[in-house]
């Protein structure tokens, strides 16, 4: 009796840990999405542009509520003159709610790959606050890079893409030591 007693109990225990490390198995088999493929509406940024489907731009700010996303804090944290404009997209139907940040080209150029992630980090921390993915832009509307977050599981998944590490900004090494 006592070893089906100790075979049950070593059954149970093995139960109970399964069942609680589900969470995390079903987490660790999520995913990142991929970013949107919509393309860039920079039309929506021109002087005295109709709003569209809740679009809101950096120069559009409620006057009776707080705006969300709220973008502008955080580009006077991280944006200096390197963040030009932005657009920010609401969830409709299955499109998760982004943020088109618009960045200047040659400030862009400017920066090493650290810093290009550090900006695009920033901005995705407080965009995945919102619910929102980032996307980063010139206006030449070549995508820069991408925050994309994966709002479906519990701790959400995030991740930066696009980020090229190639050209004057490189991350680069080298094969022999000086």
């Amino acid at each position: 009796m006592k070893a089906k007693s100790l075979s049950f109990l070593a059954i149970s225990f093995g139960a109970v840990y399964i069942l609680s490390s589900l969470p995390f198995a079903v987490a660790k088999a999520a995913t990142v999405p991929s970013p949107a493929k919509e393309g860039l509406e920079l039309s929506l940024l021109a002087p005295n542009a109709a709003v569209k489907n809740g679009v809101i731009t950096a120069s559009n700010i409620s006057q009776k509520q707080l705006t969300i996303p709220s973008i502008w804090w955080a580009k006077e944290q991280f944006g200096g003159k390197l963040l030009d404009n932005w657009l920010a997209y609401p969830t409709k139907g299955s499109r998760t709610a982004r943020i088109d940040l618009i960045v200047n080209r040659q400030i862009w150029s400017l920066l090493d790959y650290v810093e290009r992630y550090e900006f695009v980090n920033n901005f995705g921390n407080v965009a995945r606050d919102y619910g929102y993915n980032v996307r980063v832009f010139n206006y030449q509307q070549e995508l820069l890079a991408t925050y994309t977050c994966n709002f479906k599981v519990q701790p959400r998944l995030c991740g930066i893409a696009n980020l090229e590490s190639l050209g004057k900004a490189s991350v680069r090494g080298s094969k022999t030591i000086p």
